[in-house]
């Protein structure tokens, strides 16, 4: 077997996993199972890469495809692949589960049972991998919900003090969406007789039919991003979960439900989704706007940069249904840059919580006199969020205004002045966090750890601001492909 024939892809899923349930036999070994999930989450990533530099950015189509069949009676199969799309989701879940698992590896006195709490994030990173490599609808509904149970673990156990009532918001938000969307896959099942999603591209649906699916498909994926009004699950979770479960909820979980608009609503709903379009662009711009409004008046870091995130996606939605190379490469930019400055947004969040305790900006003030080091990425993260040129953050909300500006001017001036909202709150956060009058005591600088994560995030986040051409030119060909069939249906 070459190199290339390698089943990557189910390596990719099951590896995790594997070491997920081999790390709970040394639950009562913290260091060794400590070792065994770096050295799993390690593994992990360096199995994903060969995804990467054997992809063949030409081929705009599924690769690295593999089908078996599993239940032959009603037509579902073991069917997995990836496109332009799809791959840098299965690099950055590795990538962050990682980095998480790296931060975890620190010796914390607050995380009880540090087994499952690692096997807990192994696990959730091989079902996320899943859900963007899944190219049977049972597949891929089995892979979306079955992460659900990790991380209502991980914030029902290892989460605030008010973390039952937040895991359970997650479960009852999410499993409603869910359950629009099972029934949405059983109905083209029966009008198909096939799982298979590629098949159901070719699929001639009646108008109402579609303007249902369009519904169902909204609100299941919607809640999961989130976009208004679904949106309010949100804060109260990331407030509640720990620091590695907010950046894996930022940086990954939020990207399922956008991922799931372009593989399922775009190719499969189509003539709703141009006819609807509209709807989704007035609730992306209320997404952007008004919780970028309710961001600037909070007082809580996290709840501050929750909202943060629920604007930043707004904008990948308003670029997905811009219907144009811009829009859809901007929104798959932006989701990737998302995933870096929030999972260390948050995480310079929880390093300042575990200094002090305390969220509240005001507990806060002139830590740059004792977390230089801290600071100064902090800068570097709060410009990146705002959209500073030179950043990531920069490259996929001007692709997408962009994008809009070719569809309504109206549209793109209302997305470009919003970013003068996301200036603010990120402003008046630094601000009031780093500089100012000195209200702590002498504060630990970052660790060789937490400096190391946050080295590497800042490397990537200019890097993309930077030079965005290897990541753009990987995925133009496959969204360039999607908007022909568009075009074509």
């Amino acid at each position: 077997m070459s190199i290339v024939n390698f089943p990557w892809l189910t390596a990719s899923i099951f590896v995790p996993i594997l070491f997920s349930a081999f790390i709970i036999f040394f639950k009562k070994e913290e260091n060794i199972a400590k070792n065994i999930a770096l050295i799993g989450s390690i593994i992990s990533f360096i199995i994903t890469l060969p995804l990467y530099l054997y992809f063949d950015i030409s081929n705009p189509y599924m690769q690295f495809t593999y089908k078996a069949k599993w239940i032959d009676t009603l037509n579902i199969n073991y069917h997995i692949g990836i496109d332009g799309i799809s791959i840098f989701f299965v690099l950055l879940t590795a990538f962050i589960n990682f980095l998480v698992i790296l931060y975890a590896y620190r010796k914390d006195d607050s995380i009880n049972n540090i087994a499952q709490y690692l096997a807990s994030f192994m696990l959730l990173s091989g079902l996320m991998v899943g859900v963007f490599v899944s190219l049977d609808a049972i597949l891929f509904y089995i892979f979306f919900e079955s992460t659900l149970i990790p991380m209502y673990i991980i914030i029902g156990i290892w989460g605030g003090k008010n973390r039952i009532y937040a895991a359970f918001k997650l479960f009852i938000y999410t499993f409603f969406g869910s359950l629009l969307l099972f029934i949405s896959l059983l109905y083209l099942y029966k009008i198909s007789g096939t799982f298979c999603i590629i098949e159901w591209y070719n699929l001639n649906l009646d108008y109402s039919s579609q303007i249902l699916l369009f519904i169902a498909f909204l609100i299941a994926f919607g809640i999961k991003i989130p976009i208004f009004p679904f949106h309010t699950w949100l804060p109260d979770v990331h407030v509640e979960a720990p620091t590695t479960g907010s950046i894996v909820l930022a940086s990954i979980m939020l990207k399922l439900g956008a991922y799931g608009l372009l593989r399922f609503s775009l190719p499969i709903v189509t003539e709703a989704c141009l006819n609807l379009s509209w709807i989704i662009t007035i609730i992306s711009l209320i997404s952007i706007v008004y919780v970028g409004l309710i961001a600037i008046v909070q007082k809580d870091m996290k709840k501050l940069v929750a909202y943060s995130s629920i604007s930043h996606m707004g904008f990948v939605t308003l670029g997905i249904f811009m219907f144009n190379d811009f829009g859809i490469e901007g929104a798959l930019i932006q989701m990737i840059s998302h995933g870096l400055i929030s999972s260390a947004m948050f995480l310079c969040i929880g390093i300042l919580y575990s200094r002090n305790h305390s969220r509240e900006i005001s507990d806060y003030g002139g830590i740059t006199n004792t977390m230089p080091k801290f600071v100064t990425f902090f800068v570097l993260f709060s410009m990146a969020s705002a959209g500073l040129p030179g950043t990531s953050g920069f490259v996929g909300e001007f692709l997408i205004i962009i994008g809009s500006m070719k569809n309504n001017i109206i549209i793109s001036i209302i997305a470009a002045t919003s970013l003068l909202i996301g200036a603010s709150y990120s402003l008046w956060m630094l601000k009031r966090i780093a500089f100012g009058c000195n209200n702590v005591v002498n504060f630990q600088d970052l660790d060789k750890i937490e400096f190391f994560i946050l080295v590497v995030l800042s490397i990537l986040v200019i890097y993309i601001g930077i030079y965005p051409k290897p990541i753009n030119e990987i995925f133009h060909n496959s969204v360039h492909n999607l908007l022909n069939n568009l075009i074509d249906k």
